[in-house]
């Protein structure tokens, strides 16, 4: 089983034809040759490195021959970016099969495009990216490392590091989802009787016929299969995904069981929650040890399990049948240990000191200083002239209050606008409107916004799910057919309003980053007064350039990564 990638990357080597291709270097540090005529040169990297993976498993341990010469028994998985190819799916192989012997040969190959960084590439030489040693000096632990990269795998094409991304996905999947909900159910657990179980599993017969706890626990056996199958192709980020959609329904369980209240009128349901949300304690250890090992000892420790003994998920030892009943992970009467919190929130001054430290040396940093100085001055010049006919102007009429109301005017800039990478976590009819969708978006805050949009009669209702979008945040909340809009998601319409698309962010833009606009800083009003009609008088001057791409005025829309366009509307208006 091999990624796309690798298939077509070795394609592209075979189609050429295959050809002599050197296999040293003239270089003073390498693996010498252990020949006296070529006593000067080193092996090519490449070359060698593969070899290398047989000889350190040679130095490991005497046994190596039972891992790599023993293809009926064991199977070779690799891993890799896209720029090593070759000389693991073409040049290894014909290394192995030209000895005669019988190796384990590589049968699954998981190849990754490029990880950005920021608004351009790591670099080493100009200081620009997070490295090993400096993500140990960040003080971030490896856990939220391992979660943020996997998650942000780049899996089928290039996807970019932000800090931005990182401090969303830290403080609103991992410390308020994943840590949220195993600090709420062990801490209620460990309270002392009266108040919770005094750290004991309470017994919990006949949780099957609880109606809520049968509905959840059927939901988390599907993301079980799911996540089985995800791990199985190789298809990491979807299985990551999969563990953390049951850490979300456990938080809705949660509160959807109102367990707080059934302590004190209904204890045998309540204890029925509380075992059950512990088994899913367990369960999402186990699920996430693959990908945050460390994270997944601490829960075990926390429950008082030990990792070297709990910390598996297999057929043979029941628990994947188990993930049916979760509430029989974790038995009655064994006491858990002492909870604490496994997440710490990454703050805002913390993000722009790691910025700052990582954006490349001084020079590099001065450099990219007087280029945005010098567009701030290209913008300003932009802001300045008459983007219309060139015709000759009218003459202004004199306002009274002169100097007063154009120095309210020039406070009116695009500045003013909290507009947002927005994530559309799920869209919906509006019950009491056919024209209205109500969606639920992720904007960078922890809890998603409700926003109303009436664009049923031009986006189909499978075209509004998990997708990217440019929301503008701070629009004052209005209820619409009896539902409180918290944003607005920003669309083009074409000039008689019968074709209209949204804004679309590029895909690896981070979700919560602001939009900005060269030349206009500042931050954005809290809310966007109705008296100062701040937003009717931005609003008409955004809209979609000949290229598709969004604009006010002149000036893109602008993400990290890069601008935000429509499909097909050009010369459109947006709202």
């Amino acid at each position: 089983m091999w990624s796309q990638n690798a298939i077509q990357a070795t394609n592209a080597w075979l189609k050429e034809g295959l050809k002599p291709r050197c296999i040293t270097r003239d270089l003073k540090w390498g693996v010498p040759v252990p020949h006296e005529k070529y006593k000067d040169k080193v092996f090519y990297v490449w070359f060698d490195a593969p070899i290398g993976y047989v000889s350190i498993t040679a130095s490991y341990t005497p046994d190596w021959e039972k891992w790599w010469k023993d293809p009926d028994n064991v199977e070779l998985f690799q891993f890799m970016g896209k720029d090593n190819v070759p000389f693991h799916t073409i040049m290894f192989p014909s290394t192995l099969l030209g000895t005669g012997e019988k190796w384990t040969m590589m049968k699954t190959i998981s190849v990754t495009e490029y990880l950005n960084y920021e608004a351009g590439k790591f670099s080493k030489s100009k200081g620009i990216g997070v490295f090993g040693n400096d993500a140990k000096d960040t003080n971030i632990p490896p856990e939220v490392w391992r979660y943020y990269l996997l998650m942000n795998r780049p899996e089928a094409s290039d996807t970019l590091f932000t800090w931005a991304d990182l401090q969303a996905k830290l403080n609103s999947e991992l410390l308020n989802n994943l840590g949220n909900f195993i600090n709420r159910v062990l801490s209620f657990v460990a309270k002392p009787a009266g108040a919770g179980y005094d750290s004991i599993v309470p017994d919990a017969p006949n949780a099957e016929s609880h109606p809520l706890t049968k509905a959840y626990a059927e939901k988390t056996s599907k993301w079980v299969e799911q996540y089985l199958d995800a791990m199985e192709k190789v298809k990491l980020k979807q299985g990551l995904k999969c563990a953390m959609a049951v850490s979300s329904d456990g938080n809705a369980y949660l509160q959807e069981s109102q367990f707080w209240k059934l302590y004190k009128e209904d204890s045998a349901a309540c204890a029925i929650v509380m075992k059950t949300s512990l088994g899913l304690v367990y369960l999402l250890a186990c699920l996430l040890e693959p990908f945050m090992p460390s994270f997944s000892e601490e829960v075990l420790r926390q429950l008082n399990l030990s990792p070297e003994e709990n910390l598996s998920f297999s057929e043979e030892k029941g628990e994947i049948a188990k993930a049916k009943s979760p509430w029989d992970f974790v038995p009655a009467g064994h006491k858990i240990g002492k909870p604490v919190p496994l997440f710490k929130e990454l703050k805002d001054e913390e993000v722009a000191l790691h910025r700052e430290k990582y954006a490349g040396s001084q020079a590099e940093r001065s450099s990219k200083a007087a280029a945005d100085a010098e567009a701030s001055k290209v913008a300003n010049q932009l802001k300045g002239s008459k983007l219309s006919d060139g015709g000759p102007k009218k003459e202004q009429k004199k306002q009274s209050g002169g100097s007063k109301s154009k120095t309210a005017e020039a406070d009116i800039t695009v500045a003013k606008l909290d507009i947002r990478v927005g994530l559309i976590r799920k869209a919906e009819k509006h019950p009491d409107a056919d024209s209205l969708y109500v969606e639920e978006i992720d904007v960078g805050e922890g809890t998603p916004r409700t926003v109303v949009s009436g664009l049923v009669k031009f986006i189909p209702l499978e075209e509004m799910q998990n997708r990217k979008v440019c929301v503008l945040c701070n629009l004052k909340p209005v209820a619409m057919r009896g539902i409180k809009s918290h944003a607005m998601v920003l669309a083009a319409s074409n000039e008689d309003h019968t074709k209209v698309e949204l804004v679309e962010p590029p895909e690896s833009a981070a979700v919560g980053e602001r939009v900005t606009f060269a030349g206009f800083s500042g931050e954005p009003e809290a809310s966007l007064s109705g008296k100062s009609k701040t937003w009717e008088k931005l609003a008409a001057e955004l809209h979609s350039n000949g290229e598709l791409v969004a604009c006010y005025k002149d000036v893109p829309f602008t993400t990290s990564a890069g601008v935000c366009k429509v499909k097909t509307i050009a010369n459109g208006e947006i709202r």
